[in-house]
């Protein structure tokens, strides 16, 4: 376990590495700099602001500097907001996106495994069948194209909810409907295969036959054992929810992490866009490396050491 833990840190920081080296060249690369669209900036001023930042000195000591400021924690000055640290920015933002998204994942998890449940057990029913009618459709449909409709639909037309703003718990419902609609159909979907294959195991005919209780037979067997693939998609699904949420907090105004990153992209905020880029990396590398110890952990047949088996 030592061991596992020790080679997937280290696989980690690694990733990382190749993450923030990519983003400072991939930043690097982009023609111009921050401070051409400043209106009525003269090139004296320009050539202050670079000196300012350090972006008048070569690219490799740029980057290295850089590495050693991430290794402390500094993701450095926004270049658009005046005396705000890229960390400040992100602890400030981060927040609202962090409830955003946290909801959303207790929906998808929740809702999609109901959904599967109901799905296998019912298999070839009207239940089974609505279930994976919905469950296609939210793989089919865009999460901004959902918002959009849905916004349009419950809060412009019948006036449900705000059109925009994230201020009540009622707030909630459209953004969260639109995150976690995809989720959920992916988690019925696995939920959905993945029970009915453990439902036709020989240990299952066997629990059956020592006259278990169904519910045992369900809870103790059946859905352990059927919620791996669950498992293994919920990490990446986490980050990946945090970080979508990019589109859906810029259609209902929410004042989240999303938003500051479209707003960095349009003003060419380097510090801003490689900052967030990294963070939102690092949410999704934990993400992952959380996923593969619960993996283990709900499945003891499984060996982390990753040595075969003979």
């Amino acid at each position: 376990m030592t061991r596992y833990l020790i080679s997937k840190f280290f696989y980690m920081l690694l990733s990382l590495f190749i993450l923030i080296s990519a983003t400072f060249f991939l930043m690097k690369a982009i023609p111009g700099n921050p401070f051409m669209s400043e209106k009525a900036t003269s090139p004296e001023i320009q050539a202050r602001l670079m000196e300012q930042y350090g972006l008048d000195k070569p690219v490799y000591v740029q980057y290295f500097k850089y590495l050693g400021d991430i290794a402390s924690g500094d993701f450095g000055i926004s270049m658009k907001k005046l005396n705000q640290s890229v960390t400040d920015i992100i602890g400030q933002t981060f927040t609202v996106s962090l409830k955003l998204g946290f909801v959303a994942i207790i929906v998808s998890i929740i809702v999609g495994i109901l959904l599967g449940m109901l799905a296998a057990l019912y298999h070839r029913r009207l239940i089974d069948n609505i279930a994976m009618i919905l469950a296609i459709m939210g793989i089919a449909v865009p999460s901004f194209v959902l918002a959009s409709l849905i916004q349009y639909y419950f809060a412009q037309n019948l006036g449900w909810f705000n059109v925009m703003g994230f201020d009540g718990p009622l707030d909630y419902v459209l953004p969260v409907a639109a995150l976690s609609a995809q989720p959920i159909a992916f988690i019925a979907r696995l939920t959905r295969s993945s029970m009915l294959e453990v439902l036709h195991a020989d240990y299952i005919k066997t629990a059956k036959a020592k006259g278990l209780q169904p519910v045992v037979i369900m809870f103790k067997h059946v859905v352990r054992n059927a919620i791996l693939p669950v498992v293994t998609y919920v990490g990446p699904m986490a980050a990946n929810i945090i970080t979508g949420s990019v589109v859906i907090e810029r259609i209902f105004g929410i004042g989240g992490i999303g938003k500051v990153f479209v707003d960095s992209i349009t003003t060419r905020d380097y510090t801003m866009i490689m900052g967030v880029t990294i963070f939102y990396g690092i949410l999704l590398m934990v993400a992952r490396f959380i996923t593969d110890i619960a993996y283990g952990f709900i499945d003891p047949r499984i060996k982390l050491t990753g040595r075969k088996e003979g």
